[in-house]
């Protein structure tokens, strides 16, 4: 049987609640939506959270809200989804590429502020593969220089940085509930906030920048989320505490065991920092035994999925070749080309855990 990399783990539960919200016949956002931002926001210790119609959206809405727009710049990683990127480009504003730490994969806060003009508007950090961002040095930079800071936590329900959640650090945070993440809504979004007056204004554009129906302040967009993706996440929500223990177990199994390899790196953890381990993801230097493409087909083999997250960086790729994005960025490049991820997600039996182990 294979190992999967995810595995979505909707039960009864869910079930239960979808057909309720269709038995109501009111399917579009309503309460239990507004019931679904009211309890996210308290998981991850915000005043407000905002649902939206999937993660990039979440990530233009908090942006859009916060004035970026034309002639803009927001400083981001190239080492993540796309998503990151073209969600400033869709504001009209320019990305401009930080690269990254070899241990955490994530922004290199020390290259910042060389990177910083009078043209930059806000900085947006990547909790990748659920690894959290250096934040506490994130924040100093932004609060010294005048920029707002947007997470995108959208890999990262639950990780925690000395204490505060993902997504609660910045002036937004931003996350995915696709159905790879560590929990789900099938497709969906939320951004979450302290400041009030962000929350109102991501609320008006998300819906056509209407308050009361029929009267539009502003221009907005259709970029609500649905009751029906609501009540799965409402139930998510109610598991991803277990779900993200079982997430932290495997990784430690899978970590201890991994670091005695050589040319195998695992991933590092900070002091303080609690990762959501949306994916386990080590290096495969020139030391391993193999390459990692006969490493990955070595596993699959024996039924054990992987997957490179991400074979390319955003700065690369030929829609931003095309935009004149030309300098390089080398760890980022290293890393794309070292990076594996191994299957973490919590329905792995200890049995699985040591199979896959035994393959290295």
């Amino acid at each position: 049987m294979k190992i999967k990399l995810c595995d979505v783990s909707l039960k009864k539960e869910e079930r239960r609640a979808v057909d309720r919200v269709l038995a109501s016949g009111k399917l579009a956002q309503g309460k239990v939506a507004e019931d679904f931002e009211k309890k996210f926001a308290k998981f991850i210790g915000t005043k407000y959270a905002c649902a939206a119609s999937n993660g990039t959206a979440a990530l233009e809405l908090a942006l859009l809200a916060l004035g970026v727009g034309p002639g803009d710049e927001v400083i981001t990683t190239p080492f993540s989804f796309i998503a990151t990127a073209n969600a400033i480009l869709y504001t009209g504003a320019r990305p401009v590429f930080v690269d990254v730490l070899e241990d955490t994969f994530n922004i290199n806060p020390e290259l910042i502020e060389k990177k910083i003009t009078s043209k930059t508007k806000a900085i947006m950090p990547v909790h990748l593969y659920g690894l959290p961002a250096n934040m506490d040095r994130i924040m100093e930079i932004a609060k010294r220089r005048g920029l707002a800071v947007v997470e995108d936590a959208c890999q990262a329900h639950g990780a925690e940085m000395n204490g505060k959640k993902a997504g609660s650090i910045g002036a937004a945070g931003c996350f995915s509930f696709y159905p790879t993440k560590n929990m789900t809504t099938g497709e969906g979004g939320m951004i979450t906030t302290n400041d009030a007056k962000l929350a109102e204004k991501i609320r008006l554009l998300r819906n056509h920048g209407m308050r009361v129906r029929y009267q539009h302040e502003i221009i907005g967009y259709n970029l609500r989320m649905t009751d029906i993706a609501a009540a799965i996440g409402l139930e998510q929500l109610k598991k991803l505490p277990g779900f993200n223990r079982k997430r932290t177990a495997n990784a430690a199994f899978l970590s201890s065991r991994l670091k005695l390899i050589e040319g195998i790196t695992v991933p590092t953890v900070s002091k303080n920092y609690k990762p959501a381990w949306h994916q386990f993801t080590v290096r495969v230097g020139s030391k391993y035994n193999l390459s990692r493409e006969k490493l990955m087909k070595k596993l699959a083999l024996k039924n054990i999925e992987t997957a490179l997250y991400y074979p390319v960086p955003i700065h690369l790729q030929p829609a931003y070749k095309n935009l004149g994005y030309v300098d390089s960025l080398p760890v980022a490049e290293r890393l794309a080309n070292e990076i594996l991820s191994l299957p973490v997600q919590p329905n792995l039996t200890v049995n699985q855990l040591k199979y896959i182990i035994a393959q290295f």
